[in-house]
């Protein structure tokens, strides 16, 4: 695609480029991303390691990902990523536990009984939080919350987890499951419905009626407080 040479490139998502200067060195840097994530996604796999480790050591190229075309809009490099494992190596994370699992909520009972309770969980979770650190507390709040399903203080925290966790993110696709992760869980502190918690904002509103926005999220995580990529 590079090499024809056209004046004008409409993307699959993202705005349209135009000139065959900036079209030439969209599709380059396009490329030497996938290529990268190929790459390193393949040697980690080859050397052994688990998924778990694949999707925490790949890394994007610097400054690829500050181009606006490369800016992670809808999908993003770790769900690529992800792909990438299924592409190659199937469905098997590489960890013996994943191979024939206890069912979710039974594992997440025992973590809770051992931790003083869902609640205890679920406060570890809101410390989390409070340093920025969103990919741990959203693992004890979901833990939390599949042991103790109909508990309003745990729903009440798992909400908070996961907005946080969706005003921090760029990728609709991550930003849509974080929202309706707060939304069900913010259904049960409140007593309502998962159409009214997702429809309380005007953003919500947007979406149920099937409106598009850019998906960008700038400045969401700035504005927080919250690291980004934690």
């Amino acid at each position: 695609m590079q090499e024809l040479g056209a004046e004008v490139l409409l993307p699959g998502h993202g705005v349209p480029i135009l000139g065959a200067d900036r079209i030439r060195q969209a599709l380059g840097d396009t490329a030497e991303l996938l290529e990268s994530l190929c790459t390193q996604t393949r040697d980690l796999m080859n050397a052994g390691a688990r998924l778990d480790e694949v999707l925490h050591g790949v890394k994007v190229p610097p400054g690829l990902l500050e181009k606006p075309y490369l800016h992670p809009a809808y999908d993003e490099p770790e769900f690529v990523v992800r792909n990438l494992w299924r592409l190659w190596g199937g469905w098997y994370d590489q960890n013996p536990a994943h191979l024939k699992p206890a069912p979710e909520p039974a594992l997440a009972a025992e973590l809770a009984d051992a931790a003083g309770g869902a609640r205890a969980l679920a406060q570890r979770a809101e410390r989390l939080l409070g340093r920025g650190q969103l990919r741990l507390a959203a693992h004890l709040a979901e833990t939390a919350a599949l042991a103790a399903p109909a508990d309003r203080e745990v729903a009440q925290v798992r909400a908070e987890v996961f907005a946080c966790r969706a005003k921090a993110e760029t990728s609709t696709m991550a930003r849509g499951v974080f929202h309706w992760a707060a939304a069900e869980s913010a259904a049960i502190a409140e007593g309502t419905d998962l159409a009214t918690e997702l429809t309380r904002s005007d953003e919500g509103r947007r979406r149920a009626a099937g409106a598009v926005d850019d998906g960008c999220g700038c400045g969401a995580a700035g504005s927080t407080g919250i690291r980004e990529g934690e």
